[in-house]
């Protein structure tokens, strides 16, 4: 009997998840996977979480928070132990498409500065993993090897200039690297307010931007406009991914926005998404691409509205979403934050504040 309540309280889940997934015909359908991930070893618990990156093998890269624990939440990791439950969970973890730990690594060292709280993750076509921070003094970003070997740093722990400090960041928020050209693209965002691109070995400074790809200026006016021509200076850039056209997608987060960049700079569109909403973090938190070799569409996690919210990339128009309902449960969002995609159209989402990982799988349009 309790079966066969809960394999209907599931199907009653699943149901109201795809009647959330809205949309005009030809807009991808999804549905939530309570399944996903397996449950960790050791006791561990996740904190919040940072980011999350699918790589080129389909395996889910994660940037776990493990400070972010309250105590209650780490009491067998106290000396001496208080309780049973738990043990943070190391700071990167790697899983396989069914939900499988591969590996986990990641924290202080020698030779590097490791974030105070960390954001971002991006595993590059050589399969090196970077990663960000957003705490008060992470003005850096680090490249490691996919088995956790430290590679690379730039910018210094606790040091900045501002906007046009072309040796520091100042709480970096996202990582794109494009292969073509060998050069890493930071969203430079909770405390500067541009894009900056570094070469991915040797991390030399090659060049950076603002909004509308003018110069940015830390002192312009942070004020919202939710009609009428767009602000001037970013507000947030948040989430940054570059598409197979050879485009640069940035977040605007706090504006409600999307803009389009060629890597050089020079500015292509821009498109807003739910621009009206007045929840101070914005809508826009971060960009992943559908699998399709056009990438049709973009999906972008919109924490304030708790939805994720289809794009079509073209014209930047809002063409569905799913989601749509706060809280805790298989079908529900609390605060998402990250996004990625698989080869097979699925989605996986961080959340910040929710302390979850979320698979919604992909059901065709």
């Amino acid at each position: 009997m309790k079966w066969t309540l809960l394999f209907a309280a599931i199907a009653l889940v699943t149901v109201g998840a795809l009647e959330r997934s809205r949309g005009a015909a030809g807009v991808p359908r999804f549905e939530p996977d309570p399944s996903w991930p397996k449950p960790l070893p050791n006791n561990w618990m996740l904190g919040s979480i940072g980011g999350i990156f699918v790589d080129s093998h389909d395996h889910i890269w994660v940037a776990n928070r493990p400070r972010s624990l309250q105590k209650n939440d780490r009491y067998a990791a106290l000396n001496p132990p208080e309780g049973d439950c738990c043990v943070p969970a190391p700071p990167v973890l790697e899983y396989d498409m069914a939900g499988n730990l591969v590996q986990s690594w990641g924290g202080p060292g020698q030779g590097y500065e490791w974030p105070d709280t960390e954001h971002g993750i991006f595993v590059d076509s050589k399969e090196n993993v970077w990663i960000a921070g957003n705490g008060g003094k992470d003005t850096q970003i680090l490249k490691f090897t996919k088995t956790g070997k430290f590679l690379l740093q730039i910018g210094h722990h606790g040091k900045t200039a501002g906007s046009g400090d072309t040796e520091n960041l100042n709480r970096p928020a996202g990582i794109a690297v494009y292969a073509k050209t060998n050069e890493v693209f930071v969203a430079d965002g909770y405390g500067n307010r541009r894009v900056i691109v570094f070469d991915a070995d040797t991390g030399a400074y090659k060049r950076h931007w603002g909004a509308y790809g003018k110069p940015p200026d830390d002192k312009a006016s942070n004020a919202r406009t939710f009609e009428g021509p767009g602000p001037a200076q970013f507000n947030t850039p948040h989430g940054i991914r570059i598409s197979n056209d050879d485009l640069v997608y940035l977040g605007d987060r706090r504006n409600n926005r999307i803009q389009v960049f060629r890597p050089d700079g020079t500015f292509v569109k821009e498109g807003y998404v739910e621009r009206k909403t007045i929840g101070e973090e914005g809508t826009t938190f971060d960009i992943t691409f559908s699998p399709d070799k056009q990438q049709q569409f973009l999906y972008v996690p919109d924490g304030v509205n708790k939805k994720v919210q289809i794009v079509n990339r073209q014209t930047l128009e809002v063409v569905g979403w799913f989601g749509g309902h706060g809280g805790r449960g298989p079908a529900e969002f609390y605060h998402i934050h990250s996004i990625s995609s698989d080869s097979k159209g699925n989605i996986y989402l961080g959340e910040s504040f929710g302390q979850r990982i979320l698979r919604w799988s992909y059901k065709g349009m």
